[in-house]
């Protein structure tokens, strides 16, 4: 692992895999058990050049590099600091060759990237518009978690520019906007694949969605079972255990 300068107001937390580590606000915005959802429900193949849209702090193109180990792995994320402190981290860990994170917004990828230029894309982006629950007093904070920069079809319309025919785009999202996002993904020609509904407990309702689609795919969806989160005590699940790659207890 390179040494590398942490900053005031910064940690250093272990992603438990490969012996990544990845830098993180201690009052900022911290990935989530989405995020690693997501890395996990994605499939790539290893010749694959990979986009992760919205990538914040860089936990994703980390997560995927470790996971699947493909070609080229490049993170665009708005806020400058966060750039750089993703930048930072994929250094740390000797990443620099494979994994680019780049400052720039979503809204603009036909300025900046060749149309249909990646194998694969992901994201975990803004869930909530302006209308859905209270926007957080961070402002960082509340980029990542409301549309203020972009929306959910500003991200779905990067997505069709930049993803090759037939590749795969992997996301994670909230199950209540499900009937917009795949009106979005469809008028966008992205074939919703793959469907999986996230429970923080078996009874009750699902809080995350994770979809995988093709572009100019064929109308077939297939539902895959549902993923647990919780046990009734509190604890992780054998199926979370296993996708954060530790024993279970």
């Amino acid at each position: 692992m390179e040494t590398i300068n942490i900053k005031k107001g910064e940690r250093i937390d272990d992603l438990q895999i490969n012996d990544y580590h990845l830098i993180q606000k201690i009052d900022g915005f911290c990935f989530g058990i989405d995020a690693v959802l997501l890395s996990d429900f994605a499939r790539v193949k290893k010749k694959s050049r990979v986009m992760d849209l919205c990538t914040g702090t860089g936990i994703i193109p980390v997560l995927m590099e470790a996971k699947y180990s493909p070609e080229y792995i490049e993170g665009l994320e708005i806020q400058e600091e966060y750039a750089k402190m993703a930048s930072r981290s994929v250094a740390m860990n000797g990443l620099s060759e494979k994994v680019k994170i780049t400052e720039g917004d979503v809204k603009k990828v036909r300025e900046h990237y060749e149309k249909e230029s990646f194998d694969v894309v992901t994201c975990n982006p803004p869930y909530m518009t302006g209308k859905h629950g209270l926007t957080n007093q961070n402002y960082e904070k509340a980029i990542a978690r409301h549309e203020i920069t972009c929306t959910l079809k500003d991200v779905i319309e990067a997505v069709s520019w930049i993803l090759k025919p037939y590749g795969h785009f992997f996301m994670v999202h909230r199950p209540f906007r499900l009937a917009e996002i795949i009106y979005q993904l469809k008028e966008h020609k992205l074939e919703p694949k793959r469907i999986r509904f996230v429970y923080p407990y078996v009874d009750k309702e699902p809080n995350m969605v994770l979809i995988d689609s093709v572009k100019w795919g064929n109308q077939r969806v297939t539902v895959e079972p549902p993923l647990i989160v919780y046990n009734k005590d509190g604890s992780y699940t054998g199926k979370i255990y296993e996708i954060y790659g530790e024993m279970k207890k």
